[in-house]
Order: C-alpha cells, then sequence, then structure tokens
C-alpha cells in the first residue's frame, strides 16, 4: 500500500530526500500503516539533540519520546497534509490513516504539529528564522 521513495520537496538535490508514497488508492478513513514506537524518557533526550536523529522523534506522552519503527519517521510535513496519526498507546504504536483519498503515486504527508490544522512554526523553520 505504501513505499519509500526519493521525494521532490525541496528544489536540493538529495539522495537522502526521501518520502512515503502510496502505490495505490488509499481512501479517506483508511489505516495504512501501523509503525511501533521505541520510547525512551524525556531526560535522555538532550543526548538525541546533539544527533541527526532529533527532527525524527515524536513526543509520546507525558514523559517520553519515541523513535517510529516502519515508515513512521519517514513522512514529510505539509500544513495541508493528506494523512494523520493518532498515538496508540495500548497497541505502543503510531497508527496513520488518510485524511482524504490518496492517489496512487502521491506522498503521503502528515503535519509535525500534530493535528492535521494547526499551522504553528515547526522547530525547523524557527531555526531558518533565527540565522
Amino acid at each position: 500500500m505504501i513505499e519509500v521513495r526519493t521525494s521532490q520537496i525541496t528544489d536540493v538535490e538529495d539522495e537522502f530526500n526521501k518520502g512515503v508514497f502510496a502505490n495505490q488508492l488509499i481512501k479517506e478513513g483508511t489505516r495504512f500503516h501501523r509503525a511501533p514506537v521505541l520510547p525512551y524518557p524525556n531526560e535522555q533526550h538532550e543526548h538525541i539533540e546533539k544527533t541527526y536523529l532529533a527532527d525524527y522523534a515524536f513526543e509520546y506522552g507525558e514523559h517520553h519520546t519515541a523513535f517510529l519503527l516502519g515508515y513512521g519517521m519517514m513522512f514529510n510535513h505539509s500544513y495541508e497534509p493528506n494523512a494523520i496519526y493518532e498515538i496508540n498507546f495500548d497497541n505502543h504504536s503510531f497508527d496513520f490513516y488518510a485524511y482524504r483519498d490518496i492517489q496512487p503515486d502521491e506522498e503521503i504527508f502528515i503535519n509535525y504539529n500534530g493535528e492535521a490544522d494547526i499551522d504553528d512554526p515547526l522547530w525547523f523553520h524557527k531555526e531558518e528564522e533565527q540565522d
């Protein structure tokens, strides 16, 4: 249903620009991916912040941060996403759903703010503004 490919979201030609794409029609409301979490206590995040992985960590409850396994950390951001995610604490996963119909070969985007309609500036935009 989904696969990782080279993303065209930036003008920079980079072999590491990856994203998740639909390889068939995904109807609105369909859960198309369940990403298991690898949680760690928030106190340990200061060590992760020194690495490239810091941009891929998700808040996981009040006391933990998590890396998402499967394709979970590969979804790119958009303020007009075609997918959403829900944290499933019972299964220790992030469940990804189509926010609208997603066409074959379309890149799948989530809003990194956690809700589809929140347009708050993201951490990497704040860094760009400080430069």
